[in-house]
């Protein structure tokens, strides 16, 4: 039986905590669902799910959708895109089976690529596994970039493939409308492999939820500021890491001054697994305390303080309201109080 792969690579980098993660989680399972009520999904498509961050982790193998469980989806520090398209390169070359005179092998697969921003890995690295998949994949895969929201790079998408689409990630319903859209594409695709072999049935777009970007004209930049900032903490009592999360918010003052800073979106808990995922060089990146607006409770222990700084190791935990407290990352033990001023504590590459 001929097989139609089916790859998801999928960006599970900080800026992904909170709502985009968990929908992108609900989605899959919808997306697996509904191509087990369809025959010839059924007869064709196997599926595979590659995360990428800092680093990339296969987080499902190649299967048929009959014993496919959807995984479950981590977060980790950094956007190596390089990283992600050099392991869906090491597990397309394992697992596609080529066509040869005595045996016909799998159809073209398709890759659906998902990603919220700009790849903060090194710039040499990027380049050569851009050139690595223009070379030997590009003509041989059908690839799907698809932009979450406004914050990416769609010309360097537009370097891996001519399909690269906008995702406008506002509510919940725009996710299911999203991956509604996925599994249709799977679908038609999977109906007519017999005859269009080497090409792509991508489902109609609607242009509010899913659109196609315009590449030709070359005017989407990525924003000059990050739209999210993200820290990563640890709790006290559990020792369990955390990430805070926040969005960029401009706004305009009494003085009719355009100012910038960052508000809470939420605090989220983190496994081991941010960990294998995150970038090996870290993050230098620092941002000042005046520039956040809204200071959570630490997810794990409900400490009334989420953002402590300890001045020895330079990271984040959280306190409670005892006179002394312990850095879970140093051990360090100090009495903490409310800092009047602002001060720059580390952030992650997000």
């Amino acid at each position: 039986m001929r097989r139609l792969p089916v790859y998801f690579l999928i960006d599970v980098s900080e800026s992904m905590a909170g709502d985009p993660i968990e929908q992108v989680q609900e989605g899959m399972a919808a997306i697996i669902r509904e191509l087990r009520k369809d025959p010839y999904a059924l007869e064709t498509v196997w599926v595979s799910v590659v995360a990428f961050a800092g680093q990339a982790k296969t987080l499902a193998t190649l299967q048929e959708i009959i014993s496919f469980y959807p995984p479950r989806f981590p977060l980790g520090s950094g956007t190596s895109l390089s990283k992600g398209l050099g392991h869906l390169m090491y597990e397309l070359r394992k697992n596609i089976v080529a066509t040869t005179y005595d045996e016909k092998g799998d159809w073209k697969p398709i890759v659906f690529l998902f990603t919220d921003g700009v790849p903060t890995d090194n710039s040499s690295e990027l380049r050569a596994a851009i050139a690595e998949w223009k070379r030997n994949w590009q003509r041989k895969v059908n690839l799907v970039a698809i932009s979450f929201g406004d914050n990416t790079d769609s010309r360097l998408l537009g370097e891996l493939t001519e399909n690269v689409m906008l995702f406008k990630d506002t509510d919940s319903e725009s996710y299911k409308a999203f991956f509604k859209w996925v599994t249709a594409s799977i679908q038609t695709s999977s109906k007519a492999v017999d005859k269009n072999p080497e090409g792509i049935e991508l489902a109609g777009a609607d242009g509010e939820t899913v659109s196609k970007i315009d590449l030709a004209k070359g005017d989407r930049q990525p924003p000059a500021t990050d739209p999210f900032i993200v820290l990563l903490g640890k709790c006290q009592q559990t020792k369990q890491a955390y990430v805070i999360k926040y969005k960029k918010h401009v706004f305009e003052d009494a003085s009719g001054d355009i100012g910038l800073d960052y508000r809470l979106v939420g605090a989220y808990k983190v496994d081991d697994t941010y960990f294998e995922l995150a970038d090996e060089q870290g993050s230098n990146l620092k941002i000042s305390t005046n520039k956040l607006i809204g200071f959570p409770p630490c997810p794990c222990c409900g400490n009334p303080y989420g953002i402590a700084f300890d001045g020895s190791c330079g990271k984040i935990h959280c306190v409670g309201t005892e006179k002394m407290n312990t850095c879970p990352w140093c051990g360090n033990r100090a009495e903490y109080s409310a800092g009047g001023d602002g001060f720059d504590v580390n952030r992650a590459k997000g």
